[in-house]
């Protein structure tokens, strides 16, 4: 598909037009076909309208638009859609009747179009208009009647199409309401509109990647992808808006990572005309609150432009569309409409008069960040001296860890550094503050200049951090040694690279080289420095990942002592959260999560919050919080988007693919896959969670060779250190049970030994409870009941204080269904029905009907198929041996029946022949047989 001349910037329309094309497909059937086409104002939907005519010129078509002035008019829409007749008609419901029998029996094409133009085949926006038979019959084909703009049509015209929808018969109609969400008009059309029974189309803004092909098509320009996202983000993704902004931009300005997009030329152009028609005092408090800032307050406001009646002037401002008070307070706050307005105004003002107010808001604010905003927004050259204070501003919030003011500081200062040595240091420091921030997006768009820079250990440390934080392994560790090997006799630029060690360490969840490197950056730095507090603040976890946990909360109390507010404390506290998940206490772990997870009234970090985020969402998991556990995943997968922190990606999505799959929800558990995928070569935090996630998907349909095969990389790690410290991550037990249940049991022996000895060791209740479970099918299997019997009772005791009801749940069902397949079903039902209930809690959906087969399979006295009653050879098959028959006289392979019965396709077949051997039979069609209906 290629546009027309008249619409080059409709890009990305290719599946809402296959979408329109399925609808008049089925029109043409005979089957009246309503849809709304719906959006944001700009986001392309006239276009794409105008394209499906185009596409479709040969069907008849009556098209007409929804007017602003005629809104207030009753049925002026309605009419014009019954033109050219002037029927009289008697309120909605008779205009409605009129209208369906005029799309039920065709239209007139005597020289007249519905929308008032000719139907000779021509339209005054270039579409075809072939009108259709003029002796009242049908046509062969379908008839396209379009709304454009219906949110402007008057209330009566919208009732009685609504009435004419529910009176179509059979009808070859396809009839399409466009309207554009937000954008004002009746409420009750909306209303109508809304409670339609139509087929929604909604129209979305363009990606990242589309905004990259309009910019190809409309002014011939390659973005780089970095700007391409800033540019989207900046517009919308509306086509209009991007459009305007394509073409009234400078090409050159596209390869400066730190642009000011301008607001689009028509926003530009009525917001000058409101402030035109403005009175002084007006104008000049829209002008003084568009220099305060995105949140100006009232009283700054009225100060900064001498405004003497402020009440008035916000009302005149507000009634012209330029300024309001912001939703939920009184009128001290203040906000702009729409997102171009406040910067449309900000460019409308010259520049003496925009340097003055800047430099007069400088001494109104009080905050120093703030303040010195203003003053660089005011200054016109470079100032050394304002950019040291900047540096020192920089300085003193990197102490504190918010990053993103650093960051803010350090780009300012840089700007109006005069010599080239000081703006590259400081936009080095500048990158480095962005990632440290979780503000990776705009640490990417500024690495092409990072790398035009001369090499050297700030620089490579800067790039390294970067590429941890996008999940890039090899790469950062290439950074990390050139940034060591070229650190010299710079104590602060080592302690740096030291730290940025730290970070690769964790992400590679190595305990031994967190703490060794840990150690190194506070040997290198000075006491109280960025690089000591963060590392102190995760050094517990490298302790953690050796398996000494003592020293873990010992480092943990030292670093909370150390940081006991502000962004600093939020890292100590997720770390804290994730050892006392690992540690079994999810309560202590939620707390400490919930805690560190918002930035807003902390100026935290988006990175630290996304982990924060990722760790209580496994926290509400073994909770039982499945609820909470799936809106914690919510809330990270917005800020993932948000800030494109790879490295997190598949940490977050483990816990959405779970809990989806164990409630049977595999269309949601199969996205949290495909967006939560790994490959080998990433780093631990990355595959761990990945193939933990397939495994639990796998697990959750009885797909155990699937389950082994996801977790075999883990079990083939070597070696495996931190990855088998019990709690951290727990794949063990499922990979063992999976192995169990198909009949590796001398695999399953040699892999469990030394889990269980390392989880004794350490004292791990809920990693010796999960691994005991296990240990209990594993001699089940082998015929040991008095020792499967107490290894599940160990177990249960492990689980009794802890508040872990999937666990508990978990036991309780591999214990019921050994002591079934035993014969002991009594002891089975009432274990089996204690999981049921805790699962049911839990809406773990697929182990609730896994417990109700196994207790309908262990009820005593059921009858299975194929037995024939008292006295018949079918009744000396098991309750095992008749659930086996019964799968496979369904059609089931041996395969299935394995998956649903949670055994062996070994075990199924000797099930199988032994029935067979039983009941005189040879095949699986004669066993369908002899079961029958």
């Amino acid at each position: 598909m290629h546009p027309g001349p008249d619409d080059p910037h409709l890009v990305g329309a290719s599946e809402d037009l296959a979408r329109l094309d399925g609808l008049l497909d089925l029109a043409a059937t005979g089957v009246p076909v309503v849809a709304v086409v719906e959006g944001p104002a700009g986001v392309g939907k006239t276009a794409l309208l105008r394209r499906f005519r185009h596409r479709h010129d040969t069907v008849p078509v009556t098209a007409v638009d929804g007017l602003p002035w005629e809104s207030t008019s009753p049925g002026a829409l309605a009419d014009r859609l019954l033109a050219p007749e002037a029927p009289s008609w008697d309120g909605p419901i008779d205009l409605g009747v009129r209208l369906a029998h005029r799309w039920s029996v065709g239209q007139r094409s005597d020289g007249q179009r519905s929308d008032g133009q000719r139907s000779d085949g021509q339209r005054s926006d270039g579409q075809r208009s072939d009108g259709q038979r003029s002796d009242g019959q049908r046509g062969s084909g379908p008839v396209l009647v379009t709304v454009d703009d219906a949110h402007h049509a008057d209330p009566l015209s919208i009732r009685a199409i609504a009435s004419a929808v529910v009176r179509l018969g059979e009808s070859r109609l396809l009839l399409l309401l466009v309207r554009s969400v937000g954008a004002g008009g009746d409420p009750e059309v909306a209303e109508v509109l809304e409670r339609l029974p139509a087929v929604r189309l909604r129209v979305s803004p363009l990606t990242t990647e589309q905004t990259r092909l309009l910019a190809a098509r409309v002014a011939g320009i390659d973005l780089p992808m970095p700007v391409a996202r800033r540019l989207r983000e900046h517009a919308g993704g509306l086509p209009s808006h991007l459009l305007e902004i394509l073409r009234d931009t400078p090409p050159v300005r596209w390869s400066d990572w730190q642009t000011r997009l301008p607001a689009p030329t028509t926003v530009q152009n009525r917001v000058q005309a409101a402030l035109d028609a403005c009175s002084p005092g007006a104008r000049a408090l829209v002008e003084a609150a568009a220099v305060l800032g995105a949140d100006p307050v009232l009283a700054d406001a009225a100060v900064l432009g001498a405004v003497p009646d402020p009440i008035a002037a916000l009302d005149e401002a507000h009634t012209a569309g330029l300024l309001g008070s912001a939703a939920g307070h009184g009128l001290d706050a203040l906000t702009f409409p729409g997102r171009f307005v406040r910067g449309a105004v900000h460019a409308s003002l010259a520049p003496a008069r925009r340097h003055d107010l800047h430099l007069r808001a400088s001494g109104i604010v009080t905050d120093d960040t703030e303040r010195l905003r203003h003053r660089v927004e005011a200054a016109p050259l470079p100032d050394p001296d304002l950019a040291a204070e900047l540096v020192a501003l920089a300085e003193r919030k990197a102490d504190e860890g918010a990053w993103a003011v650093v960051a803010g500081a350090l780009i300012d200062a840089g700007r109006i550094s005069p010599t080239r040595a000081d703006r590259e240091d400081r936009i080095v420091r500048a990158v480095d503050a962005l990632a440290g921030a979780g503000l990776l997006g705009q640490a990417v768009d500024a690495l092409p200049e990072v790398e035009a820079l001369p090499a050297g250990p700030r620089r490579d440390a800067v790039l390294a951090y970067v590429a941890v934080q996008r999940g890039r392994r090899a790469e950062a560790a290439a950074w990390l040694d050139a940034a060591w090997r070229a650190r010299g006799t710079d104590r602060a630029a080592a302690a740096v690279v030291c730290q940025r060690r730290v970070l690769h360490a964790l992400a590679e969840w190595d305990g031994d080289d967190l703490v060794r490197w840990a150690g190194r950056a506070v040997e290198h730095a000075e006491p109280g420095s960025p690089a000591a507090v963060e590392s102190r603040a995760i050094i517990g976890l490298g302790h953690a990942a050796r398996g000494d946990v003592a020293a873990a909360f010992t480092a943990y109390r030292h670093a909370v002592a150390e940081s006991p507010s502000g962004p600093q404390h939020q890292r100590v506290r997720m770390g804290l959260g994730w050892l006392h998940l690992a540690q079994d206490d999810p309560e202590a772990a939620r707390r400490e999560l919930e805690f560190a997870a918002p930035t807003a009234h902390q100026a935290g970090s988006n990175r630290i919050s996304l982990w924060a985020l990722a760790w209580l969402a496994r926290a509400r998991f073994a909770l039982g919080d499945w609820a909470g556990a799936l809106e914690a995943v919510d809330r990270a997968e917005i800020l993932l988007g948000a800030t494109g922190l790879e490295l997190l990606r598949p940490l977050v999505h483990w816990t959405g693919a779970q809990v989806h799959a164990l409630r049977g929800g595999q269309d949601a558990a199969d996205r949290h896959l495909r967006l939560g995928g790994a490959a080998d070569h990433d780093y631990a935090v990355m595959t761990v969670p990945a193939l933990l996630a397939r495994a639990h998907v796998a697990e959750a349909v009885s797909d155990h060779e699937a389950v082994v095969r996801h977790l075999a990389p883990l079990a083939a790690r070597s070696p495996r250190g931190g990855v088998d410290e019990p709690g951290f991550w727990p794949w063990h037990d499922v990979y063992a049970n999976a192995l169990v249940l198909l009949d590796r049991l001398a695999e399953a022996d040699e892999f469990l030994a030394p889990l269980e000895a390392t989880a004794t060791r350490r004292d791990h209740g809920s990693a010796s409870a999960r691994l005991g479970s296990v240990r209990g099918r594993l001699l089940a299997a082998r015929g040991d009941l008095a020792g499967a019997e107490e290894a599940f009772a160990l177990a249960r005791d492990r689980l009794a204080r802890l508040p872990l009801p999937y666990d508990r749940a978990r036991v309780d069902f591999a214990h019921g269904t050994a002591l079934r397949r035993a014969g002991r079903r009594r002891d089975a039902a009432e274990v089996l029905t204690a999981a049921r209930q805790l699962f049911v809690e839990l809406g773990a959906q697929v182990h609730v009907d896994r417990c109700d087969r196994e207790l309908r399979t262990g009820r005593p006295g059921q009858r299975g198929p194929g037995r024939r009653g008292p006295g018949g050879a079918a009744d000396r098959l098991t309750d095992q041996e008749s659930t086996v028959a019964a799968f496979v006289a369904s059609g089931m392979t041996n395969k299935e029946v394995a998956a649903e019965m949670m055994l062996s396709v070994k075990t199924v077949q000797f099930h199988l022949t032994r029935v067979y051997a039983k009941l005189g039979l040879r095949s699986r069609t004669e066993l369908a047989a002899r079961t029958g209906p």
